[in-house]
């Protein structure tokens, strides 16, 4: 604690608002719309890799927030006050980030595909001042972000031999999510089954059990889109620049409405429960996959030159 103490005594208006903005930027809603800009509109195995990354490291992330349970700096320290508008987006247990792992699955995926010196360094950076912002915020501790730091990287680097020769080797994208989805499965299985002593916070642990069904829900829908893609679809990524703007912007507010107007009528007819979560998801995922996709036709037309 004693390094979130210094950082509390640094803090001031400016700070604040500046890594507010960095916090955001490993938030899942800038993680989904990076993911999926970059799947549509530069690269299907890029956004592959961040799609699965990010996935793998939430499932990571959510098995270790609920076994090992640890309390946020707050509430293991009551004297200790963090930025207030942090404080929404700090759901969950505290160890580990699960901020410093999307920033990984976003910025260190696309570090490790570039060639680009600067673009690599630009990468780190960001990943670098997300993981610090966590605990200027005071919603992390050093331990919750380095054990982040870690695994993100590990993630990152074990997972690129597998993406970055994808298009001559398109079926072993059937064996990763084969996987993926399993330990998804076998994670919301733990989240639902396993006897948790009767002092583990409730909401923290519906938080967890809410984060595996979407996964599983996404997982789903990743692997149906691939193959629907592979056999049917085939969806170019090039586009001229206003074509290119024009299908991100439009598509990124279509997925941000079907995930936020799916919500109450899916809870109303099925409950507030992890099918429900799982379904929602499945529906983003594979509109974002398989559906948009159709359009791209289209939007290649969209500024080109006659």
């Amino acid at each position: 604690m004693g390094l979130l103490y210094a950082l509390e005594g640094i803090r001031n208006g400016v700070l604040d608002a500046v890594m507010s903005a960095f916090t955001l930027l490993g938030g899942e809603t800038v993680y989904m719309a990076v993911a999926i800009t970059v799947f549509w509109c530069v690269s299907k195995p890029l956004g592959y890799y961040i799609l699965t990354t990010g996935f793998a490291g939430t499932v990571y992330n959510q098995f270790l927030k609920i076994s090992c349970r640890v309390p946020r700096p707050w509430v293991l320290d009551p004297d200790f006050s963090i930025v207030e508008s942090a404080r929404a987006a700090a759901t969950g247990y505290s160890f580990p980030s699960g901020h410093t792992q999307n920033a990984f699955a976003s910025f260190g995926c696309i570090g490790m595909w570039s060639r680009r010196t600067p673009w690599r360094i630009i990468c780190s950076l960001i990943i670098a001042l997300i993981a610090f912002s966590r605990m200027y915020l005071g919603v992390h501790t050093p331990a919750d972000v380095g054990v982040s730091l870690v695994s993100g990287t590990v993630m990152t680097l074990a997972l690129w031999p597998v993406f970055r020769d994808l298009d001559s080797r398109p079926r072993r994208m059937y064996a990763v999510l084969a996987a993926m989805l399993a330990l998804t499965a076998l994670y919301v299985a733990y989240a639902e089954l396993w006897p948790f002593p009767a002092d583990v916070d409730a909401a923290n642990l519906a938080s967890a059990r809410e984060n595996g069904w979407k996964l599983l829900g996404a997982g789903l829908a990743m692997l149906l889109g691939f193959a629907l893609d592979r056999r049917y679809i085939g969806f170019s990524t090039r586009a001229p620049l206003p074509g290119q703007a024009l299908k991100a912007a439009l598509g990124l507010a279509l997925v941000m409405g079907v995930r936020a107007l799916l919500k109450a009528p899916l809870y109303a007819l099925l409950g507030e429960n992890g099918f429900a979560d799982a379904l929602r998801y499945f529906a983003v995922v594979l509109f974002a996959a398989a559906v948009w996709p159709l359009t791209f036709r289209f939007f290649a037309k969209v500024g080109a030159k006659e």
